[in-house]
């Protein structure tokens, strides 16, 4: 069955008081409007049409796929909204799937449920329905005799009985184009609202004796759509729990799953840990057998294996395999991180290059700067690397020692085996296998504090 998508994301979502696009709000660190288009990509369609209001641009930044978009600049209803799509679609001939983009928990089985439904009943329009124990909001579906589907009315145009219906319209169609289309121009926008639904099309094709068919979904929650900023809250738990049981079913343990926050879009290996309150956002993949967490951030970068994290921030970094990091230490933009090194508590590193086997333990700045195999870098060591008006580099040989409080004044070069002693300031490379001592003659002054105190 060839197939078109229309997904409907013009809506401002007056109720989320917001002065962005709703589809926009993040559920588990992607827009709404990215799990529908992602759903709807598997059926394989020969084409997709998203249909965006007039501030609504940011769309096409955080949407990865083929598709096409067309303007509703003025918000005249879901039935306007499709027919924007009209011109998109020339020359298609299938069946057109409709799609909210602010309904993120539906699934792909469930879509391809509704057309396989479509298809075998020859529907010229199916709608997938689900019974809701609070209906409060959505579109009653209204039934006549043997239970053929008559209309839809929305919440604000129901009389008291239609409101106690608790089969309600999800907002997801499967239509045959040529009838869609034909018919679609002739709704009016005869309700509180002023606007064109397309849930009028219903009852239109009902009168003109097309077959209208009714698909319902088993589970309340696939089809929950988002108005307001609670109801954001809720998908996004609901969300962040189906997210973590496909983690966990591939072999990650996930000690606490409502208190771990993953973007479906990572890779996690076999036999990892993640533990409470981390957070996981972007292109990131993680390698089998690490520890992540508590209380850590990984944005956009590569975790080896056997690697353990705990409560830092790692940001665009590379880290290979048996790393240790943290805690409270900070992975700044550009880092690479080699076999077994350790970066400890409270560090801070930045476009730098660690080679196997060093240490940097504590309490450290290490700015554009390459470490080599099997250095120590002393506590509160900081590579001075910007003068103020430009960035230089730092660079530390294989098996140099670097003493506690040391100060690296860029651009300057550690030796191999070199030695920098405690409390030295560097501002001269330190050659090969030499002790580099930066610091002035201590200076004793006897009897000074008894004087002090005497005054």
């Amino acid at each position: 069955m060839d197939l078109a998508v229309i997904i409907l994301a013009a809506g401002k979502g007056e109720r989320m008081k917001s002065s962005f696009p709703k589809v926009l709000h993040n559920v588990c660190f992607r827009a709404m409007i990215h799990y529908p288009f992602k759903a709807s990509q598997k059926l394989k369609p020969k084409k997709t049409i998203v249909v965006i209001g007039k501030n609504g641009k940011e769309i096409n930044k955080r949407l990865e796929g083929k598709y096409e978009v067309v303007f509703q600049k003025e918000p005249r209803g879901t039935g306007d909204a499709v027919l924007k799509a009209e011109k998109a679609i020339k020359g298609f001939e299938g069946n057109v799937l409709v799609l909210c983009g602010d309904a993120p928990l539906i699934t792909e089985s469930t879509l391809k449920g509704l057309m396989n439904h479509h298809t075998k009943k020859r529907a010229d329009v199916t709608i997938l329905t689900c019974d809701f124990d609070n209906p409060y909001g959505y579109g009653r579906i209204v039934r006549g005799e043997k239970g053929k589907l008559l209309k839809v009315v929305e919440e604000k145009d129901a009389s008291k009985k239609e409101k106690q219906i608790r089969e309600i319209n999800s907002g997801t169609y499967i239509f045959n184009k040529k009838k869609l289309f034909q018919n679609l121009k002739k709704i009016r926008p005869n309700n509180k609202q002023k606007e064109y639904y397309l849930t009028d099309i219903v009852e239109l094709f009902c009168s003109k004796g097309l077959l209208v068919e009714a698909h319902k979904a088993s589970n309340e929650k696939e089809v929950k759509g988002i108005n307001t900023r609670e109801e954001l809250a809720e998908v996004e738990k609901i969300m962040r729990y189906k997210i973590n049981k496909v983690f966990m079913e591939k072999g990650v343990t996930i000690i606490e799953p409502f208190l771990t926050f993953i973007d479906p879009e990572v890779k996690i290996g076999k036999d990892t840990i993640v533990l409470p309150m981390t957070y996981i956002e972007g292109n990131v993949k993680i390698g089998e057998r690490c520890k992540i967490g508590p209380s850590t951030q990984i944005l956009n970068s590569q975790i080896g294996n056997e690697c353990e994290i705990s409560c830092s921030l790692i940001k665009e970094s590379k880290l290979f395999n048996k790393v240790n990091i943290g805690p409270f230490s900070h992975l700044r933009p550009g880092s690479l991180i080699k076999e077994d090194v350790k970066i400890g508590s409270f560090v801070e590193v930045k476009k730098s290059e660690v080679d196997k086997g060093s240490k940097v333990p504590h309490l450290s700045y290490i700015g554009d700067t390459e470490i080599g195999k099997n250095v120590n870098v002393g506590a509160g060591t900081i590579t001075c690397n910007y003068d103020g008006i430009k960035k230089s580099k730092t660079i530390i040989k294989d098996n140099a020692f670097i003493g506690s409080d040391t100060m690296l004044i860029a651009p300057v070069s550690i030796g191999k085996g070199a030695v920098v002693g405690a409390g030295s300031v560097i501002s001269e490379d330190v050659p090969e296998d030499a002790l580099g001592i930066g610091r002035s003659k201590q200076k004793n002054i006897e009897g000074w504090v008894k004087k002090k105190k005497k005054k």
